[in-house]
């Protein structure tokens, strides 16, 4: 793992999910950018002080040399250092899973995912929520005809823990978030808005056509943007609006999908993530819980408990941790993919998170006129 260190979230999120289901040990580290204090936590997780290493480079350059070096390394650090660590980690010829956005400029996400293609490295990307299992019932059902024609994809994402000026009084996790040199050109939309574009095209299925953004910072001192509203034109004609805020108090965590089609419609929220609401047209709703017989292979693979016991962030995040070890054995071992590692993000999904991001901008700074992204 590179970064992760004390105090950030994500990393012990990462170390969650990797072990849940006996799939990866962590080894190796370079946890934190003070090579004293992220030797310093290695023992904390279990790491030997020969394989605590004060820097990404002093990492790839002491596992290389290794018999028995990583096969995978985590890239769980800000924004704008996932470049530079993923492209030298896959010139060195590890397969790495990397936190999004995956690089904050397009330049170098195109970069990235053609280093990738080339050299034939995984890169995986952690787009969450389309672990969890219902997320990829309704992917299913979407596919399947089962709600007809999509007419409108509805995706929001507000959160409220923004809502005051916090990076002012020390809070590093905001004060990173809010500095485009560390956080690339989107604010809400860079952090937030990218999972909410991806779990909407994950589910649908559609590409996006056109976009137009309005961007707002509620919050004085800001230089990104804490809110942002977002039309979308799909291809084939069907209409979206994306919503992501860190500014909407009264929200702690409310990623929400609705998909309506010809036929019927499709809703589902992180905060219930057992429960897929299913409306055919004409008839009484119907609610899809997570771990019947019924559902789908694709949910199925990815649910561990029986019905009643809930499953939630962790178990979702575990679910990208072994779609991607799978798809790492497959690779190596010379066969097909098994259903857990099909339908995980990867590089190409990190490159169109960037572009999302850069035509959402573009739009807004352009007067909020219609753009379309460069990879869809």
């Amino acid at each position: 793992m590179v970064g992760g260190g004390e105090g950030a979230y994500i990393g012990g999120i990462h170390r969650y999910a990797s072990r849940l289901d006996d799939q990866y040990e962590l080894v190796a580290g370079a946890f934190d950018i003070s090579a004293e204090k992220g030797r310093a936590f290695a023992g904390s997780v279990g790491v030997a002080s020969n394989r605590a290493y004060g820097s990404y480079l002093e990492l790839i350059e002491g596992e290389r040399a290794r018999a028995d070096k990583v096969d995978i390394v985590s890239i769980c650090t800000p924004n704008h250092t996932h470049f530079p660590i993923a492209k030298a980690l896959i010139e060195a010829g590890f397969d790495i899973i990397c936190e999004k956005p995956m690089t904050t400029t397009l330049e170098d996400a195109v970069s990235l995912h053609q280093l990738a293609r080339s050299s034939g490295c995984f890169v995986g990307v952690t787009y969450t929520y389309s672990g969890y299992p219902l997320v990829h019932e309704a992917r299913a059902l979407v596919a399947q005809g089962v709600i007809g024609t999509v007419r409108v994809v509805q995706v929001e994402y507000p959160l409220e823990w923004m809502a005051t000026a916090i990076e002012a009084a020390g809070n590093t996790q905001a004060e990173w978030r809010t500095d485009p040199k560390r956080s690339g050109r989107g604010g809400s939309i860079g952090d937030i808005g990218t999972h909410a574009y991806h779990l909407a095209a994950f589910v649908s299925g559609l590409k996006l056509d056109a976009l137009c953004a309005d961007l707002a910072t509620f919050v004085p001192g800001r230089s990104l943007d804490d809110n942002a509203h977002v039309m979308l034109r799909y291809e084939g004609g069907a209409r979206g609006l994306l919503w992501s805020s860190q500014v909407a108090v009264g929200h702690s965590n409310g990623l929400r999908l609705r998909i309506t089609g010809d036929k019927g419609s499709l809703a589902w929220a992180q905060e219930q993530p057992n429960e897929l609401l299913h409306t055919p047209l004409g008839r009484a709703p119907a609610t899809i819980k997570r771990g019947r017989d019924d559902v789908s292979d694709a949910a199925r693979v990815r649910t561990r408990t029986p019905p009643g016991h809930p499953e939630g962030y962790i178990e979702a995040f575990a679910n990208l941790y072994g779609g991607f070890a799978e798809a790492i054995r497959a690779r190596l071992d010379n066969r097909q993919v098994g259903p857990l590692g099909r339908d995980i993000p990867v590089a190409y999904d990190g490159l169109k998170g960037v572009a999302f991001v850069d035509a959402v901008v573009d739009s807004f700074e352009r007067g909020s006129v219609w753009v379309k992204p460069e990879f869809v």
